[in-house]
């Protein structure tokens, strides 16, 4: 599966659950980490939770094994790895905190 099909399999999984304000970098210019990062937010704890577990739902249903998550157990940060894509599910305070938007904005 290539890296658009992931992008887009995670934006209609996030898409799909009412995820806030969804923002997609480009960053294979900028680092070897992952060519896409696909940042949104959540309404709560347990809407947080219910975006990443889609996320990571979806993508193995059209057969793209997620490589992990991290931070489901947390309050505030959801990361979920799918090696050319990672997502970033956060609460508002957490994503404006950070700001990876700014972070990664030379993407």
């Amino acid at each position: 599966m290539n890296t658009e099909q992931i992008k887009q399999i995670a934006i209609h999984a996030l898409e799909d659950l009412k995820a806030i304000d969804i923002t997609i970098l480009d960053v294979h210019k900028i680092t070897t980490i992952t060519d896409v990062m696909i940042i949104c937010s959540a309404r709560s704890t347990k809407h947080m939770q219910s975006l990443a577990q889609n996320v990571v739902t979806q993508e193995k249903a059209k057969g793209c094994n997620p490589l992990g998550m991290d931070g489901e157990n947390s309050s505030e940060w959801v990361l979920v790895d799918l090696g050319n894509v990672v997502v970033h599910v956060m609460m508002p305070d957490t994503r404006e905190l950070y700001k990876l938007e700014n972070l990664w904005g030379a993407a």
